[in-house]
């Protein structure tokens, strides 16, 4: 009892609707639907992603595509089986590429788009824990307000005096305790995804450029004599 006596002296429904709800409303405010709702499913990431094993992983299939290519002929690389839905995409449009340089250009936008959406999904975060703490110092002033109001009344000044640190308590928690930290794992999965991914398709690059820019060496004829 004395233990859950100390621990509810630390929640106020008040001050963390401040600082919670505030944040919340502030970030969705600066945000699109789509980025809030990555950044909502970028939460199971934190504990399944594996860049590495990804990386690995793609390393055998790309092996396999190259193989496949070098047999046949780049229309049946989305022939090889692959869990990951990146290769399976990336494989597909090698298959359907009708040139190398229309290959690059998709495999170029195909990066920078996915750079772009983890940016908008970490920039999330990042702003949660830029805000958590501003919606800390509302709260604490709204705290404080309410004391120098209650001054004449001793009963009402410790409650108030509690809604300005508890604020404070939340707004530093929540940014550096949570968002921010989610933040930065986020932004090194991201940089270990984009670069096994951006290796996966340099690799087929060179597929393709094989394919359709190697020029084949004409046979020279053979001069007979004469007689």
């Amino acid at each position: 009892m004395i233990i859950l006596d100390q621990i509810s002296r630390y929640f106020d429904p008040f001050a963390l609707s401040i600082v919670v709800g505030g944040t919340l409303l502030t970030t969705a405010a600066r945000s699109t639907v789509a980025d809030l709702g990555r950044a909502w499913r970028s939460l199971g990431l934190l504990f399944t992603a594996d860049p590495e094993a990804d990386a690995r992983a793609a390393r055998v299939s790309v092996n396999r595509i190259r193989e496949l290519a070098e047999i046949r002929n780049v229309s049946c690389a989305d022939r090889v089986e692959t869990a990951q839905r990146f290769l399976v995409r990336a494989a597909r449009a090698l298959s359907d590429a009708r040139n190398s340089l229309e290959f690059s250009r998709w495999a170029s936008d195909e990066i920078e788009s996915r750079r772009s959406r983890d940016r908008a999904t970490i920039d999330v975060w990042r702003g949660m824990a830029d805000t958590a703490p501003a919606m800390g110092m509302i709260g604490t002033i709204i705290g404080l307000i309410q004391m120098f109001a209650a001054m004449d009344d001793p009963a009402r000044v410790g409650p108030a005096m509690a809604i300005a640190m508890l604020t404070t308590l939340y707004g530093i928690t929540l940014s550096a305790a949570i968002a921010g930290p989610i933040a930065g794992r986020l932004e090194r999965l991201s940089a270990a995804k984009l670069d096994w991914q951006a290796a996966a398709l340099k690799q087929f690059e060179l597929i393709a450029r094989a394919e359709f820019d190697t020029v084949p060496i004409k046979q020279k004829p053979v001069l007979r004599n004469v007689v």
